[in-house]
């Protein structure tokens, strides 16, 4: 791993490593070593190395959130009544649990949100109750995602 310009350069160990990780972050280190043909403490070198350079920011737990009863995702572009009302609309965002992304843009929102709900109900519920009484939100435009076809991080 080389730091050229603050652009990490990975070689073909390091490749493999984060591909086996990306595919099952439970994959044993020992399986990877002998996977690549390299020891178990070269592998904790190289992960240890990735974490410290922060292109590995963790491992995660994904939850299928339909099996929740999640079957509604929606996508909410937020107008502000003015750009200073950004961090005081994000914070007010925070408190409400099915916000599960929100985004600084550019183009006609100032902020895009990604959300998921119980159903269409719940989503109607969202947006009157939580997200459009917020101080600073002028309106909103929603989007309802229909199926995620892709769901993908990027290739290494």
């Amino acid at each position: 791993m080389k730091n050229i310009n603050n652009i990490i350069k990975i070689d073909g160990i390091d490749k493999e490593i984060i591909r086996s990780l990306m595919t099952n972050a439970r994959t044993p280190i020992l399986e990877i070593a002998k996977k690549i043909g390299v020891s178990g403490a070269a592998i904790h070198q190289r992960l240890r190395k990735l974490e410290n350079s922060k292109l590995i920011e963790g491992s995660e737990i994904i939850i299928n959130p339909k099996i929740l009863g999640y079957k509604t995702m929606a996508f909410i572009g937020i107008y502000l009544e003015k750009a200073a009302d950004n961090a005081e609309v994000v914070r007010e965002l925070k408190k409400i649990p099915e916000v599960i992304e929100c985004h600084y843009t550019t183009g006609n929102w100032s902020v895009l949100t990604k959300i998921l709900c119980i159903d269409n109900e719940n989503l109607m519920q969202i947006l009157n109750k939580k997200i459009q009484v917020i101080k600073g939100v002028s309106r909103t435009e929603t989007y309802i995602s229909l199926d995620q076809q892709i769901h993908r991080q990027i290739a290494i």
